[in-house]
């Protein structure tokens, strides 16, 4: 909208209109919550995403159509999305233009919500600290879906940590929830979701959201203008490391430009030659999800990748710009052959994924360059794909080793090879020694065990409080052999399908 000041944070909270300016731009939402707004119930426990006490609730304005509570409400096929966030490191002006939900903003009138009877009903909460975060997860989980089971609810709840109660009473309460009549002011009926959306309509901007020190480009050309007037500012997608910088590490930031209103990033498309574009600005939930139906061998590493609200503010491109020898991204990516765009100005450039990657935090990226989409090919029918991470905890946990394959086999021979792993050297690579040692020899143990040995010269892993050197060797070539058991039986049945296939 025209009239919305270009130097003020504008976003819903409880069906008002909240403006906030004079602000830092690395002002939590947590922060805000807590400090300006004395909403305290939305609590601090680790300050980086890991705890899930801060959880809070966004909603914005979605155009996909699906089933359930995801069906359209509009006649143009819009609908209110609802997604759980750690507040703690998502910045203020990132949710400029959307609704923010907060634990208290469930109570209508007198009455509780659905998931907050649930949790009382259950007995599921005992110290309380930790509750209102579980409950705004399963209150994003109740927004979205109609029908919940206990694999729903146990997913939802994977960023969420609790001290007393074990979690089967929190399990339970997110598996009853559903059972209690659905509030008016939460309702999923036409007239209430369409009142949210022409809210969040009435906020639209025309022109960029700028404040000191944090501005939003709203198109593709603006983005690459504003980076080579501003080349030292830094790129912002989910934030979801970018805000431990300052938790964490307290630093001073310089301008920040937000990747999150730029249109031409935020879309999931198949080009004309069938390879899936993935823009820099899709979140990680979604990104996952476009990868998972063309890959579905990636959907343990899709569940475990960090946790739902970290993947709802997290990008998969962020992911990969960030370049960390430890993200879970990008071993699954490199073993499909994945490539990136990169702009700078006006002019581009392609990059298979693994020649982006030149050191430790080091890439192939000028000043004011930025990563525009990766685009990430279907492997063949004949292709094995695989993808293992060795970490301490299953749910939200950084990877001593993450290893990913592509082996493509023909008439019981393999004919090509892409191994890649993270947290085995200092950038996240492939296994060239290993992957020659298994091209052009037979789908074998054999093959599969000498592989395993090139490994040793391919990679002199580092120790450190993750894992030690020899376990992360050991595991990695434990992976390959792992690989090779699970797929050879698949291999034996599709040749005895083909031979007796009349």
């Amino acid at each position: 909208m025209s009239g919305t000041p270009a130097n003020a944070i504008r976003f819903l909270l409880d069906g008002d209109v909240v403006e906030v300016a004079d602000v830092a731009p690395t002002t939590t939402v947590l922060e805000w919550l807590r400090e300006h707004r004395h909403r305290t119930g939305t609590k601090e426990g680790c300050a980086e995403g890991d705890c899930g006490a801060c959880t809070v609730v966004l909603g914005e304005v979605a155009h996909e159509i699906d089933g359930g509570r995801g069906a359209a409400v509009t006649d143009g096929g819009e609908r209110m999305r609802y997604r759980a966030i750690n507040a703690c490191i998502r910045f203020l002006p990132t949710i400029d233009g959307k609704e923010l939900v907060t634990v208290e903003s469930l109570i209508d009138g007198d009455a509780l919500h659905p998931v907050q009877q649930a949790m009382v009903d259950c007995h599921a909460s005992q110290c309380g600290f930790c509750t209102p975060g579980f409950v705004m997860s399963l209150f994003a989980l109740y927004q979205q879906q109609d029908n919940t089971n206990r694999a729903h609810v146990v997913d939802a709840l994977a960023g969420n940590l609790c001290r007393c109660t074990g979690y089967r009473p929190i399990i339970d309460a997110g598996c009853a929830m559903a059972n209690y009549p659905a509030p008016q002011r939460w309702s999923r009926a036409q007239g209430q979701d369409v009142a949210h959306i022409d809210a969040l309509h009435a906020l639209r901007r025309e022109r960029a959201l700028e404040i000191p020190g944090f501005v939003a480009p709203r198109n593709l050309d603006e983005l690459a203008q504003t980076l080579r007037a501003q080349p030292d500012a830094l790129l912002l997608a989910g934030g979801t490391d970018v805000g431990l910088w300052v938790t964490k590490h307290l630093r001073e930031l310089p301008t920040l430009v937000y990747l999150g209103e730029v249109r031409e990033l935020q879309n999931v498309e198949t080009r004309a030659d069938g390879v899936l574009r993935i823009g820099a600005a899709v979140p990680l939930t979604d990104a996952w999800s476009a990868i998972v139906a063309r890959v579905p061998a990636l959907t343990e590493l899709a569940q475990r990748f960090a946790s739902p609200p970290v993947r709802n503010s997290g990008t998969l491109v962020g992911n990969i710009a960030n370049g960390s020898p430890i993200g879970d991204a990008m071993p699954a990516l490199i073993a499909l052959g994945a490539t990136v765009e990169l702009r700078r100005g006006d002019a581009t450039r392609g990059l298979p994924l693994e020649a982006l990657y030149l050191d430790y935090m080091k890439k192939d990226l000028a000043r004011d360059e930025f990563v525009v989409a990766v685009d990430v090919p279907t492997p063949s029918a004949a292709t094995h794909v695989a993808c293992y991470k060795l970490s301490k905890r299953i749910d939200q946990d950084i990877s001593a080793v993450c290893a990913a394959f592509a082996v493509e086999v023909e008439n019981e021979r393999i004919v090509a090879a892409r191994l890649a792993f993270g947290g085995m050297a200092a950038i996240p690579a492939r296994a060239q020694h290993a992957e020659a040692a298994l091209i052009g020899h037979a789908f074998d143990i054999a093959s599969f065990d000498l592989a395993a040995q090139s490994l040793g010269d391919d990679f002199k892993p580092l120790s450190d409080m993750r894992a030690s050197a020899a376990y992360r060797l050991q595991g990695a070539q434990n992976l390959l052999r792992r690989f090779h058991r699970e797929h050879a039986t698949r291999q034996a049945l599709r040749t005895y399908s083909a031979e007796v296939s009349p």
